[in-house]
Order: C-alpha cells, then sequence, then structure tokens
C-alpha cells in the first residue's frame, strides 16, 4: 500500500475502535474535518484505485460514526457483527493492495536517463495469422536508448493494448489495470538520445505475455549504454497499439489451429523423460520432437521479425530519429521464452548479429542439428528435478565460439519479467522463492556483463558476477570443450 493509503485506513480503524475516547477530546467538526482532510490529501497526491474500494468503506463508516456520535451501547449482537464485519473489510482493504500493488520498479544503475520511442515497422511480407491473404506483416517496436535528458512525459507502465490483452487473457474487466498508471517507470517518452555511436539489442518476448512487460531488464540494459528495439509480434503477444489507434490482440483461434492434433509429436518426449533411459538412447526422441512440434515454425516466424527488424538497422542510422546513434557493426539479440527461442534461432539466420542469449526459453528447431558459431548464453530459472529439460539436447552442439549455460536458484520462470513485482504471490506469478528485484538484479547483471564482452569487447569475467551473487551458477563451453568453470565462485577463467 502506499503511505496515504496506510495513514487513511490506520486513522479510519483507529476512530471507528476508540471513538468514544477520541470523541472526549475532540468535537464532531475536528473529527469529520480532519478524517475528510485524510481522504482529499490521499486522493489528491497518490489517486484512487479500486482495490482500495474496502478501505473507502471503512473511511466511510469512520465517517458515519463521527457524525451520529451514538452514545448508548449496541447490543453483544449488534457488537459482534460490527466486529466481523470490520474484520471482514480490513483484511480486504490490506489483501488487495497487496496482491496487485502499485510496485516500484527498480531504478536503472547506468550512466545514461532511459528514454523510449514507439517505431511502426510496415514490412512487405505476408501475414499468415489473420484470415485475409492480402494482409502484410504490421510490427511495433518499442525503442529504449540512452539519453542524457529528462523529459515532460514519463513513460506509462504497459501501453492500452498491452494492458487489455492480459485483463482478457484472464478473463478481467479492461478497466482492471487503470491502476497501472500511478506506477514510476523511471523511463522518459522521446526525448533526445544521448551523443555517440551505441550498440543495438534487439529483444523478443514471451508467448501470449505483454511486450512492454520487462521495464525493469530493458531500462536498464539502455541505461548502460545500449539501443534495445524491443519487439511486440503481432497477434502473438496480449496486445499491440498502433499509431493510428488500432489495436490487435492474441489471437486465440490461430493459437488452437496451429496446436491443433500435435500432442502426439511430444507424448513420447514427455515418456522419454519419465523413463530410465540414458541421455544418448533419449536424445534421438528429443531431437526429433524438437523439430517437428509446432512451436518451431513460431520460432522460425518470430525470428523473421528480428530479421526484419535488423535490416532496417542501416536505414534508421542513415537518416531521422537514431541517425549516427547506432552502432551497426555490434547487434546483439535476447528473448525471455519462446522469444528467446527465437533469439537463438535468428542467431544461426542472420550473419550481422554477433552474440544472442536466451532467457528461460525452449530452444525449438534446427539448432539441435548443428552449432552456434558465435557467443551464446543460455540463462535457465531454477526448475525441478522433474522439468523435462529439452534444452540438454537442444544445446548438445553448443558454439564453436563460447557458450555459457547459466541457473539462477531459487528463480520461475517468470523472474525475468516485471510480473513478480505486479502480482507478488509466486502461485500466481510462476516466480521463485527469490526476492523479485534481487532476482531482477541478477539476471539484468549476467545479460549486460555477456553484451559488454562480447559487443563492447570489454576484459570481464564473469567469475565476478558468480562471486557476488552465490544463487547464480554458470558453466562455460568453450568451443567444443568444457573449461572447468562450474560454479565460478571455486573457478574464475579467461575467457
Amino acid at each position: 500500500m502506499q503511505y496515504l493509503e496506510i495513514l487513511m485506513l490506520l486513522a479510519s480503524v483507529f476512530y471507528i475502535v476508540f471513538n468514544r475516547p477520541v470523541n472526549k477530546r475532540l468535537s464532531k467538526p475536528y473529527v469529520v474535518g480532519l478524517l475528510i482532510i485524510i481522504l482529499l490529501v490521499h486522493l489528491l497526491f497518490e489517486g484512487s484505485r479500486w482495490q482500495m474500494i474496502p478501505a473507502y468503506f471503512i473511511w466511510l463508516i469512520a465517517l458515519i460514526t463521527a457524525l451520529r456520535r451514538a452514545d448508548a451501547t449496541p447490543s453483544t449482537l449488534v457488537f459482534v457483527l460490527k466486529t466481523v464485519g470490520l474484520f471482514i473489510l480490513l483484511a480486504l482493504s490490506v489483501l488487495l493492495p497487496s496482491v496487485l500493488p502499485v510496485f516500484k520498479l527498480p531504478e536503472p544503475t547506468g550512466t545514461y536517463i532511459v528514454g523510449t520511442k514507439d517505431i511502426h515497422l510496415e514490412l512487405d511480407r505476408d501475414e499468415v495469422i489473420t484470415v485475409d491473404p492480402s494482409d502484410k506483416r504490421n510490427l511495433m517496436i518499442k525503442a529504449w536508448y540512452p539519453s542524457t535528458e529528462n523529459g515532460a512525459e514519463k513513460d506509462p507502465y504497459v501501453d492500452k493494448a498491452g494492458r487489455n490483452g492480459f485483463a482478457q487473457k484472464y478473463g478481467l474487466p479492461v478497466s482492471f489495470l487503470n491502476y497501472l498508471d500511478k506506477v514510476d517507470t523511471h523511463v522518459f517518452r522521446n526525448v533526445p538520445i544521448a551523443d555517440g555511436s551505441f550498440p543495438v539489442l534487439i529483444f523478443s518476448h514471451g508467448y501470449n505475455s505483454k511486450a512492454n512487460g520487462y521495464y525493469a531488464l530493458l531500462s536498464e540494459i539502455a541505461s548502460q549504454g545500449y539501443v534495445v528495439f524491443a519487439l511486440n509480434h503481432t497477434y502473438e503477444s496480449t496486445g499491440t497499439s498502433f499509431p493510428d489507434g488500432a489495436e490487435a490482440y492474441f489471437d486465440y483461434a490461430y493459437a488452437d489451429k496451429i496446436q491443433k492434433d500435435t500432442w502426439h509429436l511430444m507424448e513420447p518426449v514427455i515418456e522419454s523423460f519419465k523413463s530410465d533411459l540414458s541421455f544418448e538412447n533419449r536424445h534421438s526422441i528429443v531431437q526429433k520432437g524438437l523439430r517437428d512440434y509446432f512451436v518451431k515454425d513460431m520460432v522460425e516466424r518470430w525470428a523473421r521479425d528480428i530479421i526484419d527488424v535488423d535490416k532496417k538497422l542501416d536505414n534508421w542510422n542513415n537518416s531521422g530519429f537514431f541517425k549516427g546513434s547506432l552502432d551497426v557493426s555490434k547487434v546483439g539479440v535476447f528473448g525471455h521464452s519462446r522469444g528467446g527461442g527465437a533469439a537463438g534461432h535468428s542467431l544461426l539466420m542472420e550473419s550481422r548479429i554477433k552474440a544472442g542469449i536466451n532467457l528461460d526459453g525452449v530452444q525449438w528447431g534446427k539448432i539441435v542439428d548443428t552449432t552456434f558459431q558465435k557467443p551464446f548464453l543460455f540463462l535457465s530459472a531454477d526448475w525441478p528435478a522433474e522439468h523435462e529439460n529439452l534444452n540438454q539436447h537442444a544445446y548438445i552442439n553448443k558454439s564453436s565460439s563460447v557458450f555459457y549455460e547459466g541457473i539462477i536458484s531459487q528463480t520461475g520462470h517468470s523472474n525475468f519479467m516485471d510480473i513478480p513485482l505486479m502480482v507478488p504471490l509466486n502461485s500466481l506469478s510462476q516466480a521463485g522463492n527469490i526476492d523479485p528485484l534481487y532476482g531482477l538484479e541478477i539476471s539484468n547483471k549476467v545479460v549486460t556483463y555477456f553484451f559488454d564482452k562480447h559487443l563492447k569487447n570489454r576484459e570481464l569475467d564473469m567469475g565476478e558476477l558468480s562471486s557476488k551473487y552465490e544463487e547464480l551458477d554458470i558453466t562455460v563451453y568453450k568451443g567444443d570443450s568444457l573449461s572447468s568453470v562450474s560454479n565460478l565462485k571455486q573457478t574464475s577463467e579467461e575467457e
């Protein structure tokens, strides 16, 4: 809860419980006036939100109590009913704002202020998701970039379509997420980009996820001196807002269509993990699943989106807002969940992309049959032992350059997103037991270190991070051989 919300609730409950001794010391106008002032100050500086409705009821009860100033002692039954009702309202007053809080995003720690700018990319590629064969692929991109100027307009937390799509996904009213307007993003819209030429990163989000639900991650990276182009994969994110006011939401009909009658391809894979098959005997079964399951087509389609953005970099660097600001010789890619798989796949398809990161996504597609030729990092959540680890097969060939395999203990799949801050109940958010801000700090540091090393060519050692964060365990593979770096707190080698 926010500070003035707490003050209003405590003042109201205090007066309801202790109204008789208070009334002996303060006259009715003072009590009524004080309650009204506390409410008005709260509304003026913090604003209302639906989670506070039970607390407003308690305030109203306090106001009525002050106005009536009843001297008669209520019957036992009435007293019990009032007490139980107050406790129920009080529990709801604390629970609702705690489950869906006005949360605090971490402030970026880099040397730059962070700016954002929306980019509409219209492509001459057929849109395979919609039913109209004449439709072409349309993408919205949110650029996160370093700046040295604060702006008058703060970036709102998640665009309208992203919010509405998220609400629709869980069957909630579209106004359910309006309270997110109160979240301070520490990011400014359309401020000038800082002087200099910055490495470029392209980011791909998770499936049916809020494309802009990664503020903690993307703002931190931009503050460290990167221009990040965060893709919104139209019809496969929760929602997309276009400049003309049009909105596109997750296409559930298409999702059902491409998934229908495909599970039989994964049943042998699941069974192979449940049985006592050795890794070698299981590999061919998992290999076929990685090649054939429908998700591999999605990963390839998203990788084409990434490459289409990469192809625009020269134009953006030659004219317009980003003129002269993009170091197109230093391009990296990263993503979360299925977006992480798309990032890995794009590294196989586009020669200009120099390095890539997969944040807790399965690497569907052809990587199981080939080898990365560039630096790559797979950073995993702390999955239970019974979880089917498909990536141990997908990444069997690692990289001819360097391959990092990391895990952050006590994390869940959503700990790379803002979701654990937005919904601080692990059972709902699919987060681990790690403190959400601390988990984000670790993953953000790993991502930044990786790109600082492989795009900015800084002399960095992952051991610096591993010695700082005991929850972080990284194994490094150089070429075809495993370096003796398993849990780098014990051994640190030059990479």
